[in-house]
Parts: C-alpha cells; structure tokens; sequence
C-alpha cells in the first residue's frame, strides 16, 4: 500500500502555492506590456526548472519586450496576436507543463517530444493485441502469447481505478508468466494513479524519488530534499513485469516509469520517456488569463532530475507492419524468465 500522507504532503504543497493566485502587491493596468512584464516576472520567481532547461529568462525578456512595448488591443482579433505571442514566449522552455489559458486559446509545447520515434501504433495495437479486452475503469487488459502473458494498456492517468480494481485484474492473470504494462502514448494525470499502479510490485518498503519546491524568487531558491516512498505489497506480485513506454509517456507516466525501475522483477522497455518532472501551479495575470508552470521538482532515488525522460532498461523501436515489435520483445523476455527457472 501507499503511504498516504507522502502523497497528501505534496499536494497540500502544490495547493498552498497555487492558491495565492496574484503574485504582485499592486494590481497592474491591463496593457499587453504590463501582462508580458506580469507572465515574465512569474516565471522568473515560480518557475522550478531553469537549471534543467538551461534558458536565459532574462534574454528572453530582451527578446520579446519591444514586441510587446509597441502593441495595442484595438480589435478582437489582435488578443489572438498577443495570446501567439506570450505562447511564443514561453515555448522556450521546452516544457509540457507550461501553458497559457484564455477564452479563446490554450497554449501547447510539443518540442519535448518532437524528433523522437512514434514506438506506437493503436491500430496495430487494438487488431492484433486488443481485440477482445475487458475493462477495469481505466485498465484495459486481457491475455495475449496463447493466455500465458497478461497485458494491460493504461492510456492516461487521469482516468481512475481503484486498488480493488487492479487486484481483480492481477487476479485475472494469477496463472499468467508474466505481466506486460504499457504506458505508451500516456499523457499523465494523477499522481495517486501513478502510486497505485506501481504499489504491487513492491516487496519492501521504498524510497522512490525525492521532490522539492520552490521557496524564494531566485532561480536556486528550493526547500530542502522531500523523500517519496512506496510500501511493501504484501505479496501481490511477483513474477516478471516489463514496463512499455515512449516519449509521449509524460508527466506522472514519466513519474511511474520512473519508480518502477526500483521494482522487484521490473524491466522498462521502448523508448525514453517524455520527462515532464516538475508539478504544475497556476497564477492569474492581469488580464484574467492564466498560466499554469512547473513549481515542484521532481527527481529519482538518486536525486537526479526527471524531467529529461527516464532512460529503459532495453531500447526497443517499432518498425514492423503488422506486430507491435515491443509487445513482442517483452513476451519474449519474460518467456526467457521463465524458462530458465
């Protein structure tokens, strides 16, 4: 099982933070200069993850303030014009988590996983390896290599399940050699999820990752190491589990590859995983618009950054037609495993 209050102590963190929705003492007039100056200021002081990505905030200012200086909100459309540009702006971060709400608009940063192969393909997928699966809320699973390898495909984690549903499909698996567990194409969600899924595995108590939060406006200003911990799970599972995943697994699927590597009989398959290792926070600019960043670090057992991507254990590609070629390499480990007992 979790330990409840790991999980809890993080989120009142990330709730306390957020709820200060107004990060100045004096309200600024709404003019795209002074919402720019507002956004960029934000970041500068909220903003967790500078030492990762290697971004010169303050080059960055230079660069887009006489865009900004000179623009005026006459017609309807140039929110548009402006709306592109802060979008612009804080795409140079390079981060999934960074977003700008408007009426009209959400910002999106694709370029963590831009370059990177696919390593999925849901037709394949759902022809020759979904074709008869049942439902545990958000799990879908069924058995595949004539019923002696259980799969289960879990596509994001912001759809729930509860313990009880993943013991009755673990059950459901109970003469099974192995389990393949694919998070592939997972955009993230729940941490909760994240814990939940991966407490089976674990035979002792574990401590899986540590976070950090900012504490200050310098871009070094962080609370001291937090640790995360997984408990024992009294013996839910133990034969081999082989974990899928590519670079669209992101945020808390980045966050369950990540402490499944500390899994007992665990190996991680595909391609590096999407990072996204900072948990977001929204402020409120003077506009009304919000924006939505990375405010709590995340780093694994050895204090090592997240955010880049989770290396597997076996780099494994998708190049065939008509298999799903990284299905089929975890079968075949696991089949090895178990012919060799």
């Amino acid at each position: 099982m979790v330990r409840k209050w790991v999980v809890y102590g993080v989120w009142c963190v990330i709730w306390l933070l957020s709820s200060c929705t107004h990060p100045f003492d004096e309200q600024k007039d709404n003019t795209p200069l002074n919402n720019f100056e507002a956004l960029w200021q934000i970041i500068d002081e909220k903003y967790c993850l500078f030492d990762d990505k290697k971004t010169d905030w303050n080059s960055v200012y230079s660069a887009y303030y006489q865009r900004f200086d000179t623009m005026k909100i006459v017609e309807y459309e140039d929110n548009y014009r402006f709306f592109d540009g802060l979008e612009e702006m804080l795409n140079e971060l390079e981060d999934g988590h960074v977003n700008l709400y408007s009426p009209f608009d959400i910002s999106v940063c694709g370029q963590w996983y831009e370059g990177y192969p696919t390593n999925f393909d849901s037709e394949i997928l759902t022809k020759y390896y979904l074709k008869d699966y049942r439902r545990a809320n958000g799990l879908n699973y069924c058995m595949i290599d004539g019923d002696s390898i259980g799969y289960v495909y879990y596509g994001s984690f912001s759809d729930g399940f509860s313990l009880t549903n993943w013991l009755a499909v673990l059950n459901y698996f109970a003469k099974c050699r192995g389990i393949v567990l694919d998070v592939r194409n997972n955009g993230g969600g729940s941490m909760d999820n994240a814990y939940r899924l991966a407490a089976p595995f674990f035979t002792k108590d574990t401590v899986v990752g540590y976070w950090q939060h900012k504490s200050g406006p310098g871009h070094e200003d962080f609370s001291k190491f937090e640790p995360m911990r997984m408990n024992e799970s009294k013996g839910y599972w133990r034969r081999p589990v082989v974990v899928l995943c590519n670079r669209r697994s992101y945020s808390a699927a980045n966050f369950f590859v990540s402490i499944m590597r500390y899994a007992d009989n665990c190996l991680i398959l595909g391609g590096i995983s999407g990072g996204g290792g900072g948990m977001p926070m929204s402020y409120e600019l003077p506009n009304g618009w919000m924006v939505r960043f990375s405010s709590v670090k995340m780093y694994d057992r050895d204090r090592i950054s997240i955010e880049a991507g989770i290396k597997p254990h076996l780099l494994v590609n998708q190049h065939s037609e008509d298999k799903d070629d990284l299905i089929e390499e975890a079968v075949r480990l696991i089949n090895s495993a178990y012919e060799k007992k």
